[in-house]
């Protein structure tokens, strides 16, 4: 029974490689996209500080995306 699933009448090859292209082209792009998310928040971080100390309490006031960055940033400092 097992073996019948894995093979499929002949199609199992093109059917698991398939998924494991798509698995394996996921798990590039969710590498690719975390890389890239962690690079604007560096590029957030810097920004941020140097922006003056009115603008930076405004916006941290007004971004709970801004909070969740330096919330994140200072658990892996």
């Amino acid at each position: 029974m097992i073996t019948n699933f894995i093979f499929m009448n002949g199609h199992g090859i093109f059917v698991w490689s398939a998924f494991g292209l798509v698995l394996i082209s996921g798990f590039i792009l969710y590498l690719k996209t975390r890389k890239t998310l962690k690079k604007y928040e560096k590029e957030f971080l810097l920004e941020l500080e140097t922006l003056p100390e009115a603008k930076k309490k405004h916006v941290l006031e007004n971004s709970k995306i801004a909070n969740k960055i330096l919330v994140e940033n200072s658990k892996t400092n």
